[in-house]
Order: C-alpha cells, then sequence, then structure tokens
C-alpha cells in the first residue's frame, strides 16, 4: 500500500507539486486525530457540577486566612485559618466515600516544618517557628490486581497568603490562588469515585505551597519513600479564569500546561546523553503535558464554543519568578505537569485586599469564572479517567542504532500487568515540532514478539523524527507515551 501511493507520487504531473508522501514520516502512518470519546467518561464530565464548585470555593474563601503559618496560632476566630480548612476538606472526601459505600481511602499527611529553612530561590526563611503542615487525600484503589499499583494523581493547594506572606491573621481569600485548583481536585473526587479504573487515583489538597513548595514536597518525598508506581501528577494552580472588568486578552479556551524538559532528576550524564539525542523536550513531565493535549482533542471539540478547551504546552517548567507544587514530585523523578489560566492579573494574586487609587487589589472570588474552573475540572477528569483505564507505559523501550539506515528499529516490552488486549501505538513529529503529528499501529510495522520483547522496524529515518510508543487496550484508552532512546 505504501509503496503504490510512493509510486502515485513519482506519476503527478507536475514535479512542482510534490506528495505529502514522498517524506518517509508522512508516508507511513497517518495525521494524529481525536480518538473516539468513552461513554463512561463522557458521561462522568456531564456530573461536574458549576454549583458544587462555586460553593466549595466560597467555603474555601470563608476560612478568611489559610496561611500555612497559621496553623500555630491560638487567637483565630473559631472556624477559621489554615487548621480549619484542613478539616473540612477531609470531610469533603469522607463524605464522598460514604456516597461511594467507603471507596476512598481518605488520609493525612500530617509532620513538623522546620524553622530556618530559605524560602523560593535562598530568599528569606519564611517558617518562622516550627509550623505544622498538614496535606489531605483521598485514594480510589484500582480494581485490577495486576494494574493497580499505577497511580494518578491530581493536586491543588489549599493554603494562602497576601502581600506579606508572614501575615497570618489578615483576610487572605486565595479564591483564585489556590481554591481554584482545591476545588477542582475536590470535584474529580466527587466525580471519578462514581466509577472505578483498573489503576489507582489519588486526589490531593497540599498546604506550604506559598512558604516553598513544602507541602507537596513532603508528599513527594513519601510516595518516593513508599515505592508508590506514580505516573502522573496533573497540579491545578491558579485555574480560576480571572475575569477583571476590561480585561481583553484573557480567554476561556485556553489553559496553559507548564512542564519541566531534562528531568530535575537526571545525572550529569543523562543529561548529557539527552541533549546529545535532541530529545529534551521527551522527559515523562513532557509526555503527560501531550496527554493532557490528546485526551483534550477526544473531549473538548472547537466546534462547541461552550465546551472548547485547548491545552496550550509551554516549553518550560513554570512562568518567570513562580513555582508550583508540580517541580515537588519532579525533584522525587516522578512525570507532573501544572495547568494554569491563560492570563493572570497580578492585582489578584499576593495582595492585601484594599482599594488604591481607584484599583482593587486582592484575590476575591468576584474575579472567579466558576464556568471556566469546571472546564477544567473535566480536563482532569478526562485525563485522570484515560490514563487510569489504559495499560501502563510500555517499559525498556529502546532504539537499535547498530547500523548506518534509513529504518528505526525499535525494541519494547509490554508494561507489568497488562492485559492479553493490550496493543501498541506508535506516534512522531518532526523535531521541529512540539507535539506529536503522525501515528499508526506498531503491529503494522514487522513487529516480531521474542518472550517478552517485542520489535518493530519502521520505514521512517530515525535522525528526522522524534518517536514515542504508548500502551493501549481494546477500548483505544492510550498511555502518555515513551522516548526510545539508543
Amino acid at each position: 500500500m505504501l509503496q503504490a501511493i510512493s509510486f502515485l507520487c513519482v506519476l503527478a504531473l507536475s514535479p512542482s507539486i510534490l506528495c505529502a508522501q514522498q517524506l518517509d514520516f508522512k508516508a507511513t502512518g497517518a495525521p494524529l486525530k481525536a480518538e473516539s470519546a468513552d461513554p463512561q467518561i463522557t458521561a462522568a464530565l456531564r456530573r461536574v457540577s458549576v454549583d458544587v464548585i462555586h460553593r466549595n470555593i466560597e467555603k474555601l474563601v470563608a476560612f478568611n486566612n489559610r496561611n500555612t503559618l497559621s496553623s500555630m496560632e491560638t487567637d483565630l476566630p473559631e472556624g477559621t485559618g489554615i487548621t480549619a480548612a484542613a478539616a473540612w476538606i477531609k470531610a469533603q472526601f469522607e463524605a464522598y466515600s460514604a456516597q461511594c459505600g467507603g471507596c476512598l481511602e481518605v488520609k493525612e499527611d500530617t509532620y513538623i516544618e522546620p524553622a530556618g529553612k530559605p524560602g523560593f530561590g535562598n530568599s528569606a526563611p519564611r517558617i518562622a517557628k516550627p509550623t505544622r503542615l498538614t496535606t489531605v487525600y483521598a485514594v480510589l484503589k484500582g480494581t485490577d490486581p495486576a494494574q493497580s499499583q499505577r497511580r494518578y494523581l491530581v493536586t491543588g493547594h489549599y493554603d494562602t497568603r497576601i502581600t506579606d506572606v508572614m501575615d497570618d491573621h489578615s483576610f487572605a481569600p486565595g479564591a483564585n490562588d489556590d481554591s481554584s485548583g482545591t476545588a477542582v481536585s475536590l470535584e474529580c473526587a466527587r466525580v471519578l469515585s462514581r466509577q472505578r479504573f483498573p489503576a489507582t487515583l489519588v486526589f490531593v489538597a497540599v498546604p506550604g505551597e506559598e512558604q516553598a513548595l513544602n507541602g507537596s514536597k513532603h508528599l513527594a518525598e513519601l510516595a518516593k519513600a513508599e515505592n508508590w508506581d506514580l505516573e502522573g501528577v496533573l497540579n491545578n494552580d491558579i485555574v480560576g479564569g480571572n475575569t477583571t472588568p476590561g480585561e481583553t486578552h484573557q480567554s476561556k479556551s485556553l489553559v496553559r500546561v507548564f512542564s519541566e524538559n531534562v528531568p530535575a532528576s537526571a545525572t550529569p550524564s543523562e543529561v548529557r546523553r539527552i541533549l546529545s539525542l535532541g530529545v529534551e523536550s521527551d522527559s515523562p513531565s513532557r509526555e503527560i503535558a501531550r496527554e493532557i493535549t490528546a485526551v483534550a482533542r477526544t473531549y473538548f471539540p472547537s466546534a462547541i464554543p461552550s465546551q472548547a478547551l485547548k491545552p496550550v504546552l509551554e516549553l518550560r517548567l513554570d512562568r518567570y519568578l513562580r513555582g508550583g507544587d508540580h517541580r515537588s514530585f519532579n525533584e522525587e523523578g516522578f512525570a507532573a505537569a501544572r495547568l494554569t489560566e491563560w492570563r493572570e492579573d497580578f492585582n489578584h494574586q499576593h495582595q492585601k485586599v484594599r482599594v488604591e487609587n481607584g484599583v482593587e487589589y486582592g484575590d476575591l472570588i468576584k474575579f472567579d469564572d466558576f464556568a471556566y474552573i469546571a472546564k477544567i475540572a473535566r480536563l482532569n477528569i478526562a485525563v485522570l479517567a484515560t490514563m487510569a483505564s489504559a495499560p501502563g507505559m510500555p517499559i525498556h523501550v529502546r532504539m537499535l542504532t547498530r547500523n548506518l539506515d534509513n529504518d528505526s528499529i525499535i525494541r519494547f516490552e509490554a508494561p507489568a500487568g497488562a492485559p492479553a488486549s493490550t496493543w501498541f501505538k506508535l506516534v512522531w513529529r518532526e523535531t521541529s515540532v512540539s507535539d506529536w503529528q503522525y501515528g499508526a499501529k506498531a503491529s503494522l510495522y514487522k513487529e516480531q514478539v521474542a518472550g517478552m520483547e517485542h520489535t518493530i522496524t519502521v520505514p521512517v529515518s530515525k535522525d528526522n523524527v522524534i518517536f514515542g510508543l504508548r500502551s493501549c487496550d481494546a477500548a483505544g484508552h492510550c498511555s502518555s507515551a515513551v522516548t526510545p532512546l539508543p
């Protein structure tokens, strides 16, 4: 078939008309398109409630000040402060668990953060005295004994701050930063706890983000110490769709997705190898970001403006002068990406609530767009459900480079616990392009299986493209990709 197409290109009437199939990476496979939607995932997206998200953010704002330091204060009005907020979040998770017959294991990671550690960029310490931190999370255990060890995690931070990061009494609503992300994590738990998946999902709310990512750092260290098979983390931070009167550059159909390039955990020799091969944009975190774009193509059609949501790959770890909880997981070797609204208003972040020279400052709930936050929740739900339904990522994926030739020979193994119906999808893109462009079933390429090992020979020059390999189940749920290395 491919030879026939190429032959027709040679016979083109005008030599100035170049058939796209003449290029090997276009002649092989087909342009990627949206996968078929899973009816169960579509049903889950319909259960997302703008009203529930609104009420949850109102409740979080009502705690007055959720500065991490307030956990050690004894003079706060009853029902305010971060400790009260943590108790309420835990109660929400427990209520969702009760509704699904105890399907969620609700847990706390509580510890004392010592005083004196530097803040961001070795700035002045933001913990003045030993301070109690409590991360609250709920675990929806996978149903497949062979696949339930795999985990996918969604998080937002429930602590807040104002101009003075040490002020633990003044009104610090944090309606966008990051009540919005916390509300997304809660809504994911509420909706997805009504379904079951082969792999495990973890819904998280962390403190200490504004102090120096303390809560997420401790949880990531716990995950590493307990050997969590954590394949992906979605961090939602500032996803409120800030709506400032007169703002003309905000977009309610875009969301930025930040992810690291070279893994923070890479050794110097690994870094040299990554750079020499030109795969610095193919870290596991970057592949999670691409998975987000792939899922969005399926569940957020641009033809329906009210539903449209396009994730935009931002090829950097985070914004200038800022940090987020996904970084804590990166530093422990886990794949993680951050979702953030398209355009931020810094008058409504990290500001003491006030009006000054006619300008209103403060992270107030009046600037949140709850319909936009609901779209972000739906995107997270679709991504989590897809990844938890798919087999794990293929393992030991490598490119054979023994000979000089124009083929690409890729060798790999199925992930642990993969069902017998698992198949593999090869994707690729030009080296100058940020997202996957083409794909095909791996079985089309002279696939040979010897024991656990699969080998495919692809008639595409490995010098001109970047490859990725995904594991897929019979229903078409696919894992994030793995790039083969020599």
